[in-house]
């Protein structure tokens, strides 16, 4: 025999019904579709995966230099990186070759819909010659992040950045999100070498920064041959000058370097590998700085 079931009167089930049905969306919304809305939102998760992105825009920033704009998936995507990290860019040439190259994006990490890369050509370079034959919507591949430096607010008194050419755009990308940061008072100190003033890369954004923040930021121009009104120094980013105008060894201070690699020799010591830092080397060592309080990009 089955048990009887208690008959419910039918004023109680719309209100029933109802709370259940409101019940029932917000388990939805929150268990289905905001987190793929989340999950969806960050392109570039780590994993081991090539994404093809459409090149949007391209732009002059000097005569050896653009800034490629390459749209996400959707207006609402975001890049996914971290502070101190980069991409890892893609072609394949006609011959079955891939060829790969790291590019650390130079527009908000939480920018939507699109990112922004500033890249130097070089007349021997094939990922940079490839790069500079794109037309909008044409695509790159790309995965990421790759994650370097693991930036804490408030880690040091102040912090060092050393950077030559196409070298900037890690160091811009540490020193904007510091800036940008109310809570993180890290003061930066940047010196950034070039051959002539119109190769600095990123001079307007670098300016309006410190101006924006002059309690916080100091930035120092060298250029092997000055031309017009420059304002900065001539000649190379000397042992001298970082002695006379950058922290101490004893300070809580970290520098941090990126160029090409007579640059990294000179200052630093070059990397070992893109995952090694290899041995502390070149003015900073002769400084008396040790291998803890030196990040090479």
């Amino acid at each position: 025999m089955f048990a009887r079931v208690p008959r419910v009167s039918n004023k109680f089930i719309p209100l029933a019904v109802g709370t259940a049905a409101v019940a029932c969306s917000a388990f939805y919304a929150t268990r289905f579709i905001n987190p793929i809305k989340n999950e969806s939102a960050a392109v570039f998760t780590g994993e081991d995966k090539w994404i093809d992105l459409k090149l949007k825009e391209v732009n002059e920033v000097s005569h050896d230099t653009k800034r490629f704009t390459f749209a996400l998936p959707s207006p609402d995507s975001e890049l996914g990186l971290t502070l101190c990290s980069a991409l890892m860019a893609k072609f394949v040439t006609p011959k079955g070759s891939n060829v790969i190259r790291p590019y650390t994006p130079v527009s908000e990490l939480n920018q939507k819909g699109e990112f922004e890369l500033v890249i130097k050509g070089y007349p021997d370079g094939k990922m940079t010659n490839h790069l500079f034959s794109l037309k909008p919507s044409d695509t790159l591949s790309f995965k990421g992040p790759i994650k370097k430096h693991q930036w804490q607010p408030n880690s040091y008194d102040s912090i060092t950045l050393l950077g030559a050419g196409s070298g900037i755009t890690p160091l811009f990308q540490l020193l904007r999100s510091v800036a940008k940061n109310p809570e993180d008072k890290t003061k930066v100190n940047l010196f950034y070498g070039n051959k002539t003033p119109g190769d600095i890369l990123l001079k307007k954004e670098l300016d309006d920064l410190q101006q924006k923040y002059s309690d916080q930021v100091k930035i120092t121009y060298f250029v092997d041959k000055s031309e017009g009104d420059f304002k900065g120094e001539t000649g190379f980013i000397s042992k001298d000058f970082l002695a006379a105008n950058s922290a101490k060894p004893d300070e809580k201070t970290h520098f941090f370097v990126c160029g090409p690699p007579p640059f990294m020799e000179a200052i630093s010591g070059n990397k070992k590998g893109p995952a090694e830092q290899g041995e502390l080397k070149g003015a900073l060592k002769d400084l008396g700085f040790k291998e803890d309080q030196v990040f090479k990009f």
